[in-house]
């Protein structure tokens, strides 16, 4: 067991190896610094970062015990004749080498609980809290510190600062994907502030809802938060899959998240099949150096870059109307980083391969596909990318795509076969996703892709021949476990997804349908109109009114896509038959999905477009006790009705 004096121990005094100076030299410079030129950088000079391990503090008879902190410090993210660049990251207290961007991924199974305490050390070695690496809108409905206790989570105030607020950085995890109880989700309004010597007196230290879900899980666990942190525990009750884990505080989630803080949470047993059928191994704790690993979790992201290598993110800098002054609706990186490295280099031998694909960006969307050369468009895939899984784990049976689509935070959980590619050949997984908002449709037909020369390439694949037997199963040949589908469902719902102008922007917002089949807008301030009862199964079927595709991820469950269309009825495309948490809505389409709620609380669905989200495109979702009428949103009650005989149009 983690104690209390421990982590304050670890609080006080594990932070100073890694951090950077006081001051914050790095977002003072964003205000003058020179944009980096991205085709200025060279690729394919480093080899691709495999995240190791996470370390646990304990590990016990009943559970995994950890102890994580987000920390600041320089890594090298651009080639090594580069600067270094600031960033903040996670890692275990008790390892300082540890921490990294993208943190070590913890290894969990299926059954067995995890316990994590959080803790938010974005101090400098003097204990003074660190400012925020970029601009910092004050305006936005956000976690709002200065606000103290009365103001927190609302709208702030600008006080025309180029760099916006800059005083301690909230902080609160999120296990995307997690079968979580509602005190351990991460709720975007349980953040907390470092412990710091300099903090504000009339600052809140915490958002609205900590001292509820602290009170809770010390009810259920007799342990009582430490300040500056929380305590979160993961039952693991769920089916082997790939998830991550990021910060999700109120209205700063694009910010905090584009600076570093996320790594793979990676649940296997249950489901899984034998050893050796799938490839591996993937990265295990205490395993000794150089092992050859042969499942690699892979988390794509854009970011921009100054000359001096500082993060570059851009801000609206707008005054007029109601228009935030340094939101920016959206956001496209000038470079890809791959596990925390500008288009690094994997070498691979004649076998298979099992890649985690996760799209961590804010807001681009990517196309992938492996193709013998990296510039040529219209890329001609010379490799299929077998999916075997999605976001919520294996699918029934293996899909081969010669391009796979991802939208941010999604994953995919893909085999690569390179054993008839002669060694000595270069292989590139390349992007051919649109450099700016995303439509849907096809690359060089309905939109330009990205720069074959920067944003049109991810990674390169050296093939070497095979130092031993691959014992995997090919692709085509893999039986993959099967599940059964969620029940009938006791509701349906309908919902939207609007646009709205305000002042010289367009905002984004979720909401429901009026009686008349057209989009009621509401913000995250507005009456909760999501409020399932425990233990139901709902069909939501969302009518997208705007020009993009959004991803739509919905806390605590993982759920079914049951079509798409005008009605909804298109049935889904087989790499969209497993369990998702989150699914692309596309423009002016009905995306239904059925989803069963098992764990009462405080939740929360958004758009995962990081930008969206932080002004307003996020809904609460609550989990009502049993016995009471599930609260309404236009939908109506339907008794146990098969959603397949639902009429879906809207109207």
């Amino acid at each position: 067991m983690v104690t209390r004096r421990q982590l304050l121990a670890a609080s006080a005094a594990g932070g100073a190896a890694v951090l950077v100076p006081a001051g914050g030299a790095a977002g003072r410079a964003l205000a003058a610094a020179a944009p980096l030129d991205a085709g200025e950088i060279p690729k394919y000079v480093v080899p691709l970062r495999i995240p190791p391990a996470m370390p646990a503090v304990a590990t016990g008879p009943e559970r995994d015990e950890y102890v994580i902190a987000v920390r600041q410090f320089r890594q090298q993210i651009l080639p090594p004749s580069w600067p270094r660049t600031t960033v903040w990251g996670y890692g275990s207290t008790a390892h300082p080498g540890s921490f990294g961007y993208p943190a070590p991924t913890i290894m969990a199974r299926v059954g067995r609980p995890v316990r994590v305490t959080w803790v938010n050390q974005l101090v400098d070695g003097r204990g003074d809290y660190l400012p925020h690496l970029l601009p910092v809108d004050p305006t936005l409905h956000w976690a709002n510190p200065p606000g103290g206790p009365a103001g927190r989570d609302r709208h702030g105030h600008w006080d025309g600062d180029p760099l916006g607020y800059r005083g301690p950085v909230p902080q609160v995890v999120h296990l995307h994907g997690g079968h979580s109880t509602q005190e351990s989700d991460g709720h975007s309004e349980a953040w907390y502030l470092p412990v710091a010597r300099d903090l504000p007196s009339d600052f809140a230290v915490t958002g609205s809802t900590y001292r509820e879900f602290r009170s809770r899980f010390a009810e259920g666990s007799g342990l009582r938060w430490a300040p500056g942190s929380a305590t979160f525990e993961y039952a693991n009750d769920q089916r082997s899959c790939t998830l991550w884990y990021h910060d999700h505080s109120l209205g700063l989630t694009r910010e905090n998240v584009y600076a570093g803080p996320a790594g793979f949470y990676l649940l296997g047993g249950g489901d899984d099949l034998p050893d050796g059928v799938l490839p591996g191994p993937t990265p295990a704790r205490n395993d000794p150096p150089n092992v050859r690993y042969h499942d690699i979790p892979l988390l794509i992201q854009d970011r921009s870059f100054t000359a001096d290598g500082d993060l570059l993110y851009p801000d609206a800098r707008s005054s007029h109307g109601d228009v935030p002054p340094l939101w920016t609706s959206g956001f496209s990186g000038s470079a890809i980083v791959v596990n925390g490295r500008t288009w690094p280099t994997l070498t691979v031998q004649r076998r298979r391969y099992r890649f985690r694909l996760l799209n961590g960006c804010n807001s681009r969307f990517l196309l992938l596909s492996v193709a013998a050369h990296a510039t040529a468009r219209p890329a001609r895939p010379v490799l299929p990318i077998w999916q075997i899984g999605s976001d919520g784990g294996l699918l029934p049976e293996a899909v081969p795509h010669e391009r796979v689509t991802l939208g941010p935070a999604q994953r995919v959980d893909a085999i690569v076969d390179f054993t008839d590619v002669p060694a000595g050949t270069e292989l590139y997984l390349v992007n051919e996703g649109p450099d700016r908002a995303y439509a849907g449709g096809r690359p060089g037909v309905d939109f330009d892709p990205a720069d074959p020369h920067t944003t049109g390439q991810v990674l390169r694949f050296v093939v070497t021949d095979a130092a031993g037997a691959d014992s995997s199963v090919p692709p085509e040949q893999l039986r993959l476990p099967s599940h059964s589908r969620l029940g009938p469902a006791q509701r349906v719902r309908r919902l939207s997804l609007n646009e709205r102008r305000s002042g010289g922007s367009m905002i984004m917002l979720l909401g429901v349908l009026d009686e008349r089949g057209r989009g009621l807008p509401l913000r995250w301030s507005d009456p909760v109109t999501e409020q399932p009862t425990l233990g139901d199964t709902e069909v939501w079927e969302v009518r997208n009114f705007t020009r993009h595709v959004h991803p739509v991820h919905l806390h605590q469950v993982q759920f079914e896509l049951l079509g798409r269309g005008h009605s909804g009825r298109s049935r889904p495309g087989p790499g969209d038959r497993g369990r998702l948490d989150t699914v692309l809505a596309y423009p002016w389409e009905v995306t239904r999905i059925k989803a069963h709620f098992d764990l009462p609380g405080r939740y929360a669905w958004h758009c995962h477009l990081l930008e969206h989200e932080d002004n307003e495109m996020m809904r609460p979702l609550n989990v009502l006790p049993r016995g009471g009428a599930a609260a309404g949103d236009g939908g109506s009650p339907s008794g146990a009705v098969e959603p397949e005989t639902v009429s879906t149009d809207a109207g």
